[in-house]
């Protein structure tokens, strides 16, 4: 047998599919075999018809197969393993190789059918992607198939007579990383909190590890912010059926591509790309074709040049003109013209096939809108002119501009409403400039003379979002941005102007909807309104103070996730001074929800995840620092406060806006690379440190003193001056020193590396934040809680894994949107009643067979005191508490309590009439909450109780009735079968039953009251529904019935004996005449031996004097069935004058010592929850993940 061998990486085509399949055809002139000594039979590996090419193949057999072989330690085993991995190979380039389109039903459905069966997943778990690779276990490679599906890391392999299975869920993993070892040279490593597993022997290893780092992220998302994570889940979906191998693979590969597309170019976050194509284009400037990308989308046309900064070009399809096809010449193939109507003409060329191109812009002009909103047109005019001009267009007084924050080119202050402070549309530093000396001096020359360079740049490569952005744009931004200009290149830098001018009119309607508006987060807003800058004359008063308001509560409306967070008061302060409020309002949208993703949320993940590359940073560019930094431990106190306000809270107010014109231009790269320009010119000093304090003073020293010799505007008090100390006089540093050294040092960091370290650093943060969510919860219950601290928190990752499960495979979506991330840790992650039935049936102790769910239902009821049908952690694990934890007593408290409203459902006892009169509290006390003016004593009576410490004893508990004792008995049933004491429990239950009956009969004889005095008492304690003391008349019958307690006792001892046979006999009549037809277990097991001793036992429970002959079957039927209507038949059977209270169910109880020991015996819940994470991924399809095309 020969096999054929695609061993190049980059899928080389090795030989015809003819030599595989056809033995007689022409060999290959080079071939590579595998034989062992004591074999006659040789293997072809590989084959090629050139030497060159079968020495690629024979290079990356050594580097990836042949430091394996050496581990096994016979040929056998080698030649399996070698066959193995080729057989994988040659599939998976048979796989790469079917044809790409639709109809093609291929191997991947039937991949697809086979990881849902091996794996156990239901339908809705989709398959991404499969992969041939090896898995090591210890030092033996396992060869096998790598299934990547949307919320799974799956693996398989049989090979040598051992099995291997792995299951991973992407939000477990904590690392993923590709590198090299001594064992082989290219592997996937995937951490998790408890291993580390190696996946090697890859044929594209790139592209897979691209893909998990995809699926990881989605994860990771889904973890951070429930909203963005829908919004993930609803891209990879196919349009049609998913037949092709890469359907959702290409949707995953089209957003990689969408949102490097629009970080590159900072383009609106619904911005698709369509398609890119190679390309030159005609530079004027320097008179140059120069190669690149043209990138096409719904609204833009882009083009990026190879060389990275030789040139970027944004052009809005809002602002083109014309589109035409130039003729080609042998110097100009393919050109292509577009026009704006800013007069701008851009030239491309070489363009492969341009008719498609210009008929794709066609359609996305046709879409696109020509109307243009009142004042946008003029787009870039009034800052062409002088800043002091206030011409401005007339608008009709129906105008809804009027009324609302005016365009770009309106300079006329506005009322937003009446009685507001008015705010002028412009920055407000040229409403509060006081130093006019300064503009008529050096530094106003120094200013005029940058921005007539900033004239001179916008006439050679054009003015507005159409500029050509070269390495000069940069060199420029480098040197400070003029104020006059500071405004307008913000907006441009960061992308806000296409979002403020496709949204026309949207902030005015959200300063209108949200003013007047109240919640947590505009408490949080006035709270820090005079906090911002208040060194400056701008927030010293009313106007500067409601513009602020107003642009932060609209983005807190905007954006409810975020809301508000501290440092966005100190950013948007600084955004007024240089724009209008609309413009501010924007660019607030573009730092929040692009430039600095996730960096203003409650847990500041974004700043956490970017301290993260610092470090990572400072360990490659300033290794010596690290490690004493870290030592310190300031790395992370610093880089909070400088990345959240971009250095404006810990710098000189004129010098931290020239960082921030960098940023606006370069992004966080350029915070990394001067945070490591800092760290580095303060090397020595932070070498000698011993400790927080004093580096931390150092820092802030320097940050002080950093210097914008070139401002305008007047020194501004810095807050921060208190740490300069000392008697020598502070060392100045120039801010653009700083900037030009912090270029020459580390300006080699790549924004594509930083988006990589983001990833792998998001990864990090996120599951650390996590792990600290989980010991806040755990150390929030452990006080109250039996479970230990590790107990608890594998209940905490069963818990919330249980509720993620629900967010991707239940029916409905609406578990992802019950998470609210502004609440406490305790009660972010909620279960309903499925999903808590499940955790029940899996950990109970308490295992009543199919009454378990019954058993779950009415303990999750019990749980859910506010009747949102949702439980949180806490009350879970309470309920988890009371089964495993605590004496006789307080495990019998559970179970009664069970059986009694509100954990049992009316529609769970047979008697209507019972029920009702159960349930007529809860209606009284509504009707007199609504009607009583006393309503106060009702808050002020449950506010005395909350004070007592809620220690509930067993007096409190209410009495139960004789229906509600049927149902306990016959949970009780259910769970002493398969006991191994079954058939002792059986008896010692039925003799304690019986024993309660006659209690019961026996208090109801004592207690003779008229029905209606009972009914009046009845009525008179649901009145108070907080205080549960029974009426003097019921404790006056209870203790009667105590009494008569060991009388009845002694009784029921001297009877129990005598009866069985007689018993049994009775019951056999008894049991025929009552409801035919019933799947009760005792009738149908009535021929086993050990269940005839069972049904002897239940029917002698009842077989007292007190009850009629009919009572007693209809009741052995309850007691032994579930769900019988036997007493609904016959309501009048059920004797309502009939209760029990919990002291004499717990003192029947103490009497049994089989039933004392089963209720004490302890159960360890640790082995449970690992026996349910084995079980789980087998049987997940057992409730609605039916896998019926699996099954087929």
């Amino acid at each position: 047998m020969q096999e054929r061998f695609y061993g190049d990486p980059k899928s080389l085509l090795v030989g015809t599919l003819d030599v595989v399949l056809d033995s007689s055809a022409r060999v290959a002139p080079y071939r590579i075999l595998h034989q062992t000594q004591d074999s006659q039979v040789y293997w072809a590996v590989a084959c090629g018809s050139s030497r060159k090419e079968i020495t690629r193949h024979w290079e990356w057999l050594e580097n990836n197969l042949l430091q394996t072989l050496s581990i096994f330690d016979n040929e056998e085993d080698i030649t399996t393993f070698v066959k193995g991995k080729i057989h994988g190979i040659i599939a998976e380039e048979n796989k790469n190789e079917q044809p790409q389109s639709e109809e093609d039903p291929g191997k991947f459905k039937e991949a697809e059918l086979k990881m849902r069966k091996q794996f156990g997943m239901p339908e809705v778990e989709k398959l991404v992607n499969y992969y041939s690779c090896s898995y090591w276990k210890g030092r033996v490679p396992r060869q096998g198939w790598l299934y990547l599906t949307v919320n799974h890391l799956c693996f398989y392999s049989f090979l040598l007579g051992k099995e291997v299975t792995l299951v991973i869920q992407w939000v477990d993993v904590t690392q993923l990383e590709k590198n090299a070892t001594l064992l082989f040279p290219e592997c996937i490593k995937v951490s998790t909190r408890d291993s580390e597993l190696y996946f090697s022997m890859f044929l594209n290893i790139n592209e897979t590890f691209k893909l998990m780092e995809q699926l990881a992220n989605i994860a990771m998302r889904q973890l951070l912010d429930n909203e963005s994570f829908l919004q993930d889940k609803s891209l990879p979906k196919p349009r049609r059926p998913l037949k092709n191998i890469s359907a959702l693979k290409r949707d995953l590969d089209a957003r990689a591509k969408n949102e490097c597309y629009r970080a590159t170019f900072r383009l609106p976050k619904d911005e698709c790309l369509d398609g890119h194509t190679d390309c030159t284009l005609w530079t004027p400037f320097n008179k140059m074709h120069i190669p690149g990308q043209m990138f096409v989308s719904n609204n833009y046309i882009c083009f990026a040049s190879r060389a990275e900064e030789a040139c970027h070009l944004i052009i809005p399809l809002r602002e083109v003109t014309i589109v035409e096809k130039a003729d080609s010449s042998s110097v100009l193939p393919s050109p292509l013209s577009i026009s704006t109507k800013s007069k701008m003409t851009f030239f491309f060329a070489n363009l492969k096939d341009r008719d498609f191109l210009v008929q794709r812009i066609s359609d996305f002009l046709q879409r696109t809108p020509s109307k243009k909103p009142c004042g946008i047109d003029r787009e870039w005019k009034w800052n062409a002119a002088d800043p002091s001009s206030e011409e401005v267009p007339e608008l009709p007084s129906s105008s809804p501009l009027a009324v609302s924050p005016t365009s770009a080119l309106s300079h006329r202050p506005v009322s937003f409403c009446a009685g507001q402070v008015p705010t002028a549309s412009q920055g407000l530093l040229k409403l509060f400039r006081r130093n006019s000396e300064e503009l008529s001096g050096p530094k106003g020359a120094k200013e005029k003379m940058k921005e007539e360079s900033w004239n001179i740049h916008f006439f050679e490569y054009g003015r507005g979002m159409c500029m050509y952005r070269t390495a000069k744009t940069r060199e420029l931004v480098q040197k400070g941005i003029p104020e006059n200009l500071r405004g307008e290149l913000w907006l441009l830098f960061s992308g806000a102007w296409n979002e403020m001018v496709t949204h026309p009119g949207y902030y005015a309607d959200l300063v209108e909807k949200s003013m007047g508006r109240y919640n947590l987060a505009t408490e949080e807003i006035e709270r820090d309104l005079h906090r911002s800058m208040p060194e400056h004359p701008a927030f010293q008063n009313e106007l500067g103070i409601a513009a602020l308001r107003r642009v932060l509560t609209a983005y807190a409306f905007r954006n409810p996730t975020i809301g508000y967070c501290q440092a966005m008061n100190i950013v948007t302060s600084v955004l007024l001074l240089y724009c209008n409020e609309e413009e501010a309002f924007w660019l607030l949208v573009a730092l929040c929800e692009r430039m600095l993703p996730d960096y203003y949320n409650t847990r500041v993940v974004g700043a956490l995840v970017d301290q993260g590359i610092f470090e990572e940073l400072t360990r490659e560019y300033l290794p010596q620092l690290s490690e004493k930094m870290q030592e310190l431990g300031v790395i992370s106190t610093i880089s909070l406060s400088w990345f959240l306000t971009l250095f404006l809270s810990v710098m000189p107010f004129e010098s931290a806006v020239v960082i921030a014109d960098c940023f606006f231009y370069e992004g966080i790269k350029f915070i990394l690379q001067v945070s490591l320009a800092i760290l580095d010119a303060n090397m020595e000093k932070l070498l000698q440190c011993c400790d927080e304090g004093e580096a931390m003073t150092i820092l802030g020293r320097y940050l002080d003193n950093v210097v914008n010799r070139q401002s305008v505007s007047p020194p501004i008090p810095h807050l921060h001056a208190l740490l300069t100390s000392g008697d020598d006089p502070p060392l100045e540093i120039d801010i653009f020193e700083l900037i030009k050294t912090s270029y020459e040092k580390f300006g080699n960091l790549k924004a594509d590396d930083i988006e990589q370290m983001r990833f792998k650093q998001r990864l990090k943060v996120i599951q650390s934040l996590e792990d600290t969510a989980k010991k806040s919860v755990v150390r929030a219950v452990s006080g109250d809680i039996g479970f230990s601290m590790e107990e608890l928190e594998e209940l905490y990752v069963v818990f919330k894994a249980k509720y993620l499960m629900s967010c991707y495979w239940g029916n409905n979506r609406a578990a992802a949107a019950r998470r609210d991330q502004s609440l406490p840790y305790l009660e972010q992650y909620r279960i309903d009643m499925e999903q808590f039935t499940e955790l029940f049936i899996s950990l109970t102790p308490w295992a009543c067979g199919a009454h378990t769910p019954v058993l779950a239902a009415r303990l999750f009821r019990l749980l859910d005191e506010n009747r949102d049908s949702l439980i949180n952690f806490k009350e879970f694990v309470t309920g988890m508490s009371g089964m495993y934890h605590g004496d006789l007593t307080e495990k019998l408290k559970v179970l009664y309590k069970l059986h009694l409203p509100p954990a049992l459902n009316p529609e769970e006892t047979e008697s209507a009439l019972e029920a009702t009169s159960y349930f007529t509290e809860d209606v009284t006390t509504e009707e007199e909450k609504g009607t009583s003016p006393q309503d106060y004593r009702y808050y002020l009576r449950m506010w005395a109780k909350e004070k007592e410490n809620k220690k509930e004893t067993i007096k409190d508990l209410p009495k139960m009735s004789q229906e509600q004792f049927i149902e306990l008995c016959k949970t009780l049933y259910n769970m002493f079968s398969e006991d191994p004491v079954e058939q002792e429990l059986y008896h010692a239950i039925a003799t304690v039953a019986s024993l309660l009956l006659r209690i019961g009969e026996v208090g109801k004889k004592f207690s003779n009251r008229p029905t209606r005095k009972s009914e009046d008492c009845k009525a008179n304690n649901t009145q108070d529904p907080v205080s549960e003391e029974e009426s003097p008349t019921s404790e006056q019958s209870q203790n009667s019935a105590v009494e008569q307690q060991p009388q009845a006792e002694h009784e029921d001892k001297a009877s129990t004996d005598a009866q069985p046979e007689k018993t049994q006999q009775e019951n056999q009549t008894l049991g025929d005449g009552s409801g035919e037809g019933q799947s009760s277990p005792l009738q149908l097991l009535s021929d086993d031996e050990t269940k005839d001793d069972m049904s002897m036992s239940s029917y002698s429970m009842v077989s007292t004097g007190s009850l009629q002959c009919e009572d007693i079957a209809d009741d052995t039927v309850l007691v032994g069935c579930e769900g019988s209507s036997a007493a609904a038949r016959y309501g009048s059977t059920i004797d309502t004058d009939w209760s029990i209270s919990f002291e004499q169910i717990l003192a029947s109880m103490l009497t049994e010592t089989a039933l004392v020991n089963y209720f004490e015996k302890k159960v360890n819940i640790l082995q449970k929850i690992k026996d349910q994470k084995k079980v789980e991924r087998q049987f997940s399809s057992s409730s609605d993940y039916e896998l019926s095309s699996v099954s087929g």
